[in-house]
Parts: structure tokens; C-alpha cells; sequence
């Protein structure tokens, strides 16, 4: 696929700086924020950190193969509790604009945002990323911190020069000048909200909005997106792709309709391309009956819950709920960039929102084939079963599946295996 030539000098300039050890460190923010995003005592019992479920050796996302292999989602520092999807990759996420709509043949179309149900919109912080930064900490299946309060307390004073090269004040001076009560420590353990004068719970929330931005800054930072994969090389001319690759795109290109959505186009900034648009759909996905939200204390619909995702986010919003039926069940399109990182051959990565899939294989597959093949009679059918089985289980959400681009391409095997071949170019680390 020789006309397919994207030549994005900056990135691949700092990719290559990275890779020849010429480039320089991290600037303050970038370290403070890395320095955050690997504390484990930023969680209710200190033992969860950002990196406990967004892991850099596996593609920022969760890197245990047993729960990967059923029901992908992670436990919290609580470790009875449990979210309702798996962790999306941390790493190109910060180039996602702030949640908005456009309307395009009388319909709106939602672009940017981050979580996989796009609520971390950017509103807040100006950055869907710092926004999105922000939540895990106070969530009770994820971290599990009761107040904003305990969060900035524990940057402040849990510091050590091994731990934080870059300490916050440093960074944003006058942050931790903040009257904390004689029991702030007590009442963070007991998950209890933090009684606060208003001057200094005004602190708080400020410091707060700057560990998530710095947090954010780290992840637009050259170590976490880094450019270094195979498909990079070959975009900067120091690679070849093998004839099975270069099939691979050309299908991603074309006939499979791939970059539809994971689009090939390089960034505005000319750096290359991110493949995703920021949009969102629904692919027909099939429920996870491993799932362990299904069992959540959080969760009153028990084995009846279906995942609204976009949607669900949209009714919370006055100004958005008219669009909420047309998106429930649409979910984030994700960077396919580190779709295949990987530490062993042997180890199991769990693909979509709900991590049905476990293979790259069965993805291809399924966008190939979704429309073919006759309905398994079990819904809750797993995906090697339903391989095994020549079918597919009945979407998660029935509405708003996507048709146009997906489930009926014509794909031969050897084409599916040329795509899979081609999405495992896209792991950084290859220089």
C-alpha cells in the first residue's frame, strides 16, 4: 500500500530522540503528574495506583491476564468492589477535544470526551483527560478516596525525593498551604468527607484541578505517547512492512473500512495519525456474562443491566437528554494504537468497552462476519465459544447498532489475518 505515505515530523523527531536516548527528561509537571499516576497510597487502603489498571507494558491498560480471560473489569483498592467496564488505554487520550456535537443529515454527532461513555467531557478542567484524571481517585470501585481533600493531602505530605523528584509546591507553589483539620488522616481511612472551612476547601478544589492537570500532562508527555511503533517507522522510512502488513493496511484502508472510524489521517499538528475519530457508535457487542458489576452492591438491576454508554451519560444532562436514545449503547472508538502491547506471547488482553473479545483475531472476525452468521441461541455465549460455534450472541444493546460499517464485509480468512497482522504494527517499542 506504497500511496499510503503520512510524513509527521514532530513526534517521530521526539520518537526517535526518545529511542537514541538524546532526548530530554520529563519538564516538572510531566514528572509531578507521573509521580501521581504511580502512587499507590492515592486510594483508600494505599494499595491502587492510576498505573495498577493503566500498566505502560501493556498498552496503558489492565495487565492481569486472569481477570482479562473473564470478566476484564478490575477491582478497586476495595477489592469486594468492582466498575462496570474494562480500563480503556491511558496513553493517546489527551488529544480527544472537549465533548460537543455536531449535526450531520439531521443527527448529532458527539465527538470527544474521555471515559468510555465520553462524561469526562473537558468542561470542567478545559482537557477531557485532567477531567477524566480526576475521577478514579474518588470513585468507590476504583480508588475509593472519600473527599478531593484526602487526594491533595497525601500529594502534600506523603512526599519523598525518590517518590516525587518534583515535588507539587514546586510546581504549583502554594498548593499544600492549606489549615488541614487534626483528623484529615483518620477521616480519609474511614472514607468519611472532610469538614473544611470554605477558604480552604476553595484551596483544596484548586489544588485538586492541578493534580489533574498535571496528571493530564504526563499522559501527552513522549513516555506515555511515544510514536515508536512499527507503523511509525514505516511512516518515517525506517521500516518495511511485509507483504502480509502492508495487505493488512491497504484492507484497513479499503475494503474493511477500518479507517472509517480509526482514522489514518495524521493530526492538525502533523504528528501522525491517533486511529480514532472521537466519536462514538455501537458495534453490536455481545454482554460479558464474567462481568462482576453483574453482582455489584452498585449496581440495582443485577443480571439485568444492560450498559446505556453514551446514552446513559446523556440523559444526566438537561442540555443533552433529547439525544440520549439515539446513543444508548454507543461506546467511545478507541485509539487502536498499543491494541496488541503485550509483556509474553502467552498473555491475554480483553478487547471493547465490556472486554468480550480476547483476541484480535475474534475482533476481525466478528466486524467481518456479525450479520452472517445465524444468532447463537445462548446470549451469554463466550466469544471462543461462539467461534467454535460458527456464531454470534445477540448485542448488549440492540439499538443504534452500527450496519454501514461493519458485519457483513466479505472478508476472507486470509484477509482477517492480514488485518490482525497489520493492528500489531501499532505497538510502541518497536524502536
Amino acid at each position: 500500500m506504497k500511496q499510503i505515505k503520512i510524513f509527521a515530523t514532530s513526534a517521530l523527531t521526539m520518537s526517535l530522540a526518545l529511542a537514541s536516548g538524546t532526548a530530554n527528561a520529563l519538564e516538572p509537571e510531566e514528572q509531578l503528574g507521573k509521580s501521581i499516576f504511580f502512587d499507590k497510597n492515592l486510594s483508600l487502603k494505599k494499595n491502587q495506583s492510576c498505573a495498577t489498571c493503566h500498566d505502560p507494558g501493556y498498552g496503558w491498560t489492565g495487565p492481569n491476564p486472569a481477570i482479562n480471560k473473564k470478566g476484564s473489569v478490575y477491582p478497586g483498592s476495595v477489592k469486594t468492589l468492582f466498575g462496570n467496564r474494562k480500563p480503556p488505554t491511558a496513553a493517546y487520550a489527551t488529544t480527544a477535544p472537549v465533548l460537543g456535537y455536531s449535526v450531520e443529515e439531521g443527527e448529532a454527532l458527539f465527538i470527544g470526551g474521555n471515559f468510555w461513555d465520553g462524561r469526562a467531557t473537558g468542561e470542567i478542567l478545559g482537557n477531557p483527560a485532567a477531567d477524566q484524571a480526576q475521577g478514579p481517585f474518588l470513585n468507590p470501585v476504583e480508588q475509593a478516596l472519600p473527599d478531593p481533600a484526602c487526594v491533595v493531602y497525601r500529594v502534600c505530605t506523603a512526599q519523598t525525593p525518590a517518590q516525587y523528584p518534583v515535588a507539587f509546591d514546586e510546581v504549583h507553589p502554594m498548593s499544600c498551604d492549606i489549615n488541614w483539620p487534626l483528623d484529615l488522616d483518620r477521616s480519609c481511612k474511614d472514607g468519611e468527607m472532610i469538614d473544611m472551612d470554605q477558604p480552604e476547601r476553595d484551596k483544596v478544589n484548586t489544588a485538586y484541578d492541578n493534580i489533574g492537570l498535571a496528571v493530564a500532562a504526563y499522559e501527552a508527555s513522549p513516555e506515555v505517547n511515544q510514536y515508536t511503533s512499527k507503523f511509525d517507522a514505516y511512516m518515517a522510512g525506517q521500516a518495511e512492512l511485509t507483504p502480509e502488513e502492508d495487505d493488512g493496511l491497504e484492507l484497513f484502508a479499503g475494503k474493511a473500512m477500518c479507517a472509517a472510524c480509526h482514522v489514518l489521517d495524521p493530526q492538525e499538528s502533523g504528528d501522525p495519525p491517533l486511529f480514532t475519530d472521537y466519536t462514538f457508535d455501537n458495534l453490536g457487542v455481545p454482554r460479558n456474562a464474567d462481568n462482576p458489576f453483574y453482582q455489584s452492591e452498585f449496581n440495582p438491576d443485577g443480571e439485568d443491566w444492560v450498559d446505556p454508554g453514551l446514552g446513559g451519560f446523556l440523559a444526566s444532562r438537561p442540555e443533552y437528554a433529547a439525544f440520549a436514545q439515539a446513543n444508548l449503547g454507543k461506546q467511545k472508538v478507541p485509539t487502536l494504537r498499543n491494541v496488541d502491547r503485550r509483556l509474553g506471547n502467552g498473555f491475554t488482553k480483553a478487547y471493547m468497552h465490556n472486554g468480550y473479545f480476547k483476541t484480535l483475531e475474534g475482533v476481525v472476525n466478528f466486524y467481518n462476519t456479525r450479520d452472517v452468521k445465524p444468532v447463537c441461541p445462548d446470549p451469554l455465549t463466550t466469544e471462543a465459544d461462539a467461534l467454535a460455534q460458527n456464531c454470534w450472541p445477540a448485542p448488549e444493546v440492540a439499538d443504534n447498532v452500527n450496519t454501514d460499517e461493519l458485519g457483513n464485509l466479505g472478508l476472507t480468512p486470509e484477509e482477517e489475518a492480514a488485518l490482525v497482522a497489520f493492528m500489531k504494527t501499532l505497538s510502541d517499542g518497536y524502536f
